[in-house]
């Protein structure tokens, strides 16, 4: 669960923002990874979402960036339809369909940080 921070020190001493942004991406992939996975507590979720939210908004206001986010974005939408979808196949009052359901709001809940993070970058990049 931790952040990619290791190299971090590395576009400090170079100039260079591309090794920040790429362990930021990373970042955030790792984290909706982690929120993705089931048996997680209520603290521990809360934990990576706040750092998921962290890395986001680490990343710079350029198009670059709102395009990344629109991409995960798009992911996590072909996600959420994946897991309903799986969901769906599951008998209702069954272990497993609940389960998956407990899943499928994880995976919702997820899109909707990620839908969020995309509306505010959106809005930094229409004002600059």
């Amino acid at each position: 669960m931790r952040p990619c921070r290791g190299y971090a020190s590395l576009s400090h001493h170079s100039g260079d923002g591309s090794v920040h942004r790429y362990i930021a991406r990373a970042n955030v992939d790792n984290y909706i990874q982690l929120l993705i996975g089931t048996g997680h507590g209520v603290e521990k979720r809360a934990m990576v979402t706040k750092l998921l939210i962290e890395e986001e908004d680490k990343l710079s206001h350029d198009l670059e960036q709102l395009e990344f986010a629109e991409r995960r974005v798009a992911d996590g939408r072909e996600r959420v339809n994946r897991v309903r979808n799986a969901r769906d196949a599951f008998a209702f009052g069954t272990p497993e369909r609940e389960k998956a359901d407990r899943l499928l709001i994880n995976v919702e809940n997820i899109q909707t940080i990620l839908e969020d993070t995309c509306h505010r970058l959106r809005g930094k990049v229409t004002r600059t």
